[in-house]
């Protein structure tokens, strides 16, 4: 790992608002190096946009799960307007580019998937029951770890900025959405993921001669001109997330 701070991005979802608030951030701060954990594109936002400047900026990228569902075969996934809706934004250009990313990555010897080591839709840091989401015991992480080399693990999809220090020495780090700060889901079962604010959200990653310094950062931005858009685009729900943090009505 580079002595300078590299900034970790994950869960932009095409909300190109929130990404270009973070990336002024990040450029405020001089901060040269940054990662992206993936599900880049998909949402009722601005995907277009969004990939324009990812590709442009070229950072270390690995493939989220939606990022994957963007790939499939339209009649996999008859009943979702906003993958229609991303799709007819999406150039083959953007997609080629999705297509071209790896499940997971080793940058200056930090281990970058989006979910899991095991899957990119299984979160690393929460066990999802009946009950809901409640935090994987430590030792069940480890588990999930079990032939991950680097010291660092970096993963995203659950949404929430996380530190947690393994009794074995290895550090994970979750930076939070960029772009999504709650939803719902029902798999494997119903539950909730939510921040509580409409904040943009990254993490910066520090080297001192202490250790490992983390931040979490939380930016505000245009999360209403965001909101709005998704209502535009039929998604009702994704306006309450961009406006509250919170994710009371169900998906449509």
């Amino acid at each position: 790992m580079p002595a300078s701070p590299i900034a970790v991005l994950s869960d932009i979802h095409g909300n190109r608002w929130a990404l270009e608030a973070v990336l002024e951030d990040i450029r405020r701060r001089g901060i040269r190096e940054t990662v992206n954990l993936g599900d880049c594109l998909y949402g009722p936002l601005d995907p277009a946009g969004t990939a324009r400047i990812l590709l442009e900026l070229d950072m270390p990228t690995v493939r989220g799960n939606e990022d994957r569902l963007l790939l499939d075969e339209p009649e996999r996934h008859p009943d979702s307007p906003s993958l229609a809706f991303c799709r007819s934004q999406l150039t083959p250009e953007h997609l080629g580019w999705l297509r071209g990313l790896p499940f997971s990555l080793n940058a200056w010897n930090l281990f970058l998937c989006h979910g899991s080591p095991l899957a990119d839709d299984e979160y690393l840091l929460w066990d999802v029951t009946a009950a809901g989401a409640q935090r994987r015991p430590d030792a069940a992480v480890s588990e999930r770890l079990a032939g991950i080399d680097q010291p660092v693990v970096l993963c995203g999809h659950d949404h929430l900025a996380a530190r947690l220090d393994l009794a074995d020495g290895r550090l994970v780090v979750d930076p939070g959405s960029v772009g999504l700060p709650a939803y719902r889901d029902d798999q494997p079962f119903p539950h909730v993921m939510e921040t509580g604010s409409p904040h943009a959200r990254y993490s910066i990653i520090t080297r001192s001669a202490a250790g490992l310094a983390i931040e979490n950062v939380a930016i505000a931005y245009d999360h209403e001109t965001t909101a709005a858009t998704a209502e535009r685009n039929g998604r009702p729900d994704w306006a309450l997330a961009l406006r509250s943090g919170r994710a009371f009505m169900e998906p449509t």
